[in-house]
């Protein structure tokens, strides 16, 4: 059973951690992370959340293990979910987000991307493709986009506009 580390609001460690699925206790965080990964054609790499997942169309992302920091945890989630080493690409950190019990650090790259190597973890996700924002927002407004994936996708281009 996967265990989280839990942070108070300024970030810090408080040296306690709690499995999975287990209710984050009042005044206590853990880490999310999220990536937005632009193909070098200016498409963004989405995936299909597998429908024990929601079934929706998101950003890669997900929660650092107990141990690891969020840009460590960024990288595992995208190798186990995609199969995609990223380790060796110039990721930016954009922007981090404090939401109820959740610190969330969202991250942007530009890269390569080859659909066909690509390597699905089948119980976090269903489906992969490049899409255009043009289509992103488009799967936004017929709330076939995570919604949480959407806002941040949203400021991403915001700031991407700078």
């Amino acid at each position: 059973m996967e265990k989280r580390d839990l942070y108070d609001e300024n970030r810090n460690l408080i040296g306690k951690t709690i499995y999975k699925d287990e209710i984050i206790p009042e005044d206590n965080y853990i880490l999310v992370v999220i990536i937005f990964m632009e193909n070098n054609d200016g498409r963004f790499l989405i995936q299909k959340r597998s429908l024990n997942k929601n079934g929706k169309w998101a950003t890669t992302g997900g929660h650092p293990k107990s141990g690891e920091d969020s840009f460590s945890g960024l990288i595992t989630e995208v190798k186990e979910e995609l199969g995609i080493d990223i380790s060796n690409e110039n990721i930016i950190l954009v922007d981090t987000k404090i939401g109820k019990n959740m610190i969330c650090d969202i991250y942007y790259v530009k890269m390569n991307i080859d659909l066909d190597k690509i390597v699905i973890q089948k119980e976090e996700v269903s489906d992969v493709k490049l899409a255009s924002i043009s289509e992103i927002d488009e799967m936004i407004n017929n709330n076939e986009f995570h919604k949480t994936h959407g806002m941040i996708f949203k400021d991403l281009m915001r700031y991407l506009s700078k």
